[in-house]
């Protein structure tokens, strides 16, 4: 049975787990959140590996890069990415991605990004299913009202993301 490396890191935000799995990050996710044993079951089971606690030579370059981010001098990660998840799940956090750096949508928006325009719980599901934080940007989506809505490592996390990116000024989101 395969691996996947995962570690600890200690973003300005809150813990987040970072798993490599061969040579991409297949999890950067909050360390405390709800749907953690369920996130690391699918990831498992997906890539028939098991977590070991153990570094992996892409762990310095996630942390690296990630630390940029949180100074506000990266606004595009280059780390290749596995997503563990169905299709549907994998077809929305594609276009997560494509979320430009500073930039908000609502979940109906996204909806008809992926053509589904009644699919907004299960677009929202997938959103909130997410293992790669911040790598795939699900904290940029709020909701139709222009609320912050859920997201896995809590609202004051996504708050200080979105401040970083410069989508938000005194808890108040830019247009978009």
């Amino acid at each position: 049975m395969s691996n996947i490396f995962v570690q600890e890191y200690n973003s300005p935000a809150g813990i987040l787990l970072i798993g490599v799995y061969k040579n991409s990050c297949c999890l950067c996710d909050w360390k405390h959140r709800n749907q953690r044993s369920s996130i690391d079951s699918r990831i498992q089971e997906f890539t028939s590996a098991t977590y070991i606690n153990e570094v992996h030579k892409l762990h310095k370059q996630i942390s690296n890069q990630l630390d940029s981010y949180f100074v506000g001098t990266l606004q595009e990660f280059t780390i290749e990415l596995l997503f563990c998840g169905s299709s549907f799940q994998q077809s929305v956090w594609e276009v997560l991605c494509k979320i430009p750096y500073g930039e908000v949508i609502s979940y109906s928006s996204l909806s008809r990004k992926l053509n589904n325009p009644k699919a907004i719980r299960a677009v929202a599901s997938a959103n909130g299913s997410n293992a790669l934080s911040i790598l795939v940007p699900c904290h940029r989506v709020i909701g139709h009202n222009g609320a912050l809505t859920g997201y896995a490592g809590g609202l004051v996390a996504k708050e200080k993301l979105l401040k970083i990116e410069g989508a938000l000024w005194n808890g108040q989101q830019k247009l978009f």
